[in-house]
């Protein structure tokens, strides 16, 4: 009798299917329930970056004007800042270097960045950096620009910053 004990207690060890499915289905609503708050928290990070980047131009453009005198025109871009090849007078070529270590074409969602001499979202400033944002289209909500420090929820210049007009364009720099 002691022998047939043991052999039905060796027999239940196993999991049955419908336990693991039972895991399985855990598993998955929890990683379901990660992702879904992790998301937020990417997207933030993603307009973050792009502001960095937008940080990194102002101080190829700033280095760009004290190289060169002025700023870039809107025909040249920023690709002036990374390449000669648009610059639009021969004799600055002989003043160029390179102002950004690597090319940046695009912004985070893969769109082209929009540079603008002189800006036409804050008067009196030199020029607009301008992220399409995540859906790509201008003149959206979710558009990011050079100008974001100094701007309101409506997108209009904060008070506190029309006081610190340099009378060169640049507020607040």
């Amino acid at each position: 009798m002691t022998g047939n004990w043991k052999d039905h207690r060796r027999v239940r060890r196993a999991f049955s299917l419908i336990e693991l499915l039972i895991v399985i289905a855990i598993m998955l609503t929890l990683g379901g329930l990660v992702v879904v708050s992790l998301l937020p928290a990417k997207e933030k990070a993603d307009v973050d970056v792009t502001k960095i980047q937008m940080d990194d131009f102002k101080r190829a453009l700033d280095l760009f004007r004290l190289q060169m005198d002025r700023y870039p025109t809107e025909e040249e871009g920023l690709a002036v800042l990374w390449s000669p090849d648009t610059l639009e007078d021969e004799e600055d070529e002989a003043k160029w270097s390179r102002f950004l270590e690597t090319a940046c074409p695009f912004d985070k969602w893969d769109n082209e960045w929009i540079y603008r001499a002189p800006s036409e979202i804050r008067e009196g400033a030199p020029y607009d950096i301008i992220s399409m944002g995540p859906d790509g289209e201008e003149d959206t909500d979710d558009d990011i620009n050079n100008h974001h420090r100094f701007l309101d929820e409506e997108g209009e210049v904060m008070e506190e910053f029309e006081d610190f007009d340099t009378g060169e364009g640049e507020v607040g720099s």
